[in-house]
């Protein structure tokens, strides 16, 4: 079976295999996280924006938005909530509960699509171009680097 929204949480994989005590992303002062991110594969991009206080980020973009087994837009199909598993992949809001802990810096819960699952997670600038998103699976976490897209 193919993946079909592997983009939301690509970094799981590096969760899983991350060395314990690898040293955490410094977020640097200048950037703005407010924009549209490509994720680190290259198969997504996400419309990050201030809301509430914290950060949203909604799927704005798939390379590959048609589903190869249905012929139709990609679905959220493994949430466990049947309510929400005919929603579109395209305009889904990945991150729930994402507060300001510093200058530049989240931590909140992001949506896995492949999985249907909330993990813990924390988002910070990591430049003027890049998006530093760790998530963590109990005590083990590792993320992924999004670069900043112009569209």
């Amino acid at each position: 079976m193919a993946c079909r929204s592997g983009f939301i949480l690509s970094f799981i994989v590096a969760i899983l295999t991350a060395l314990p005590g690898a040293p955490p992303a410094n977020a640097q002062a200048g950037g703005e996280v407010s924009g549209i991110w490509l994720t680190q594969a290259g198969d997504a991009k996400v419309r990050v924006s201030k809301c509430g206080g914290g950060i949203c980020g909604v799927v704005v973009w798939l390379r590959d938005p048609i589903d190869p087994a249905t012929g139709k837009p990609q679905v959220d199909d493994k949430n466990h909530n049947p309510s929400l598993a005919r929603r579109p992949i395209i305009g889904l809001p990945l991150f729930s509960g994402m507060r300001s802990t510093g200058p530049n810096k989240w931590s909140g819960q992001i949506y896995n699509a492949d999985d249907g699952n909330t993990y813990a997670s924390n988002i910070s600038v990591a430049g003027p171009d890049a998006l530093k998103v760790e998530g963590c699976v109990g005590a083990l976490c590792g993320g992924e680097s999004w670069s900043r897209s112009s569209r």
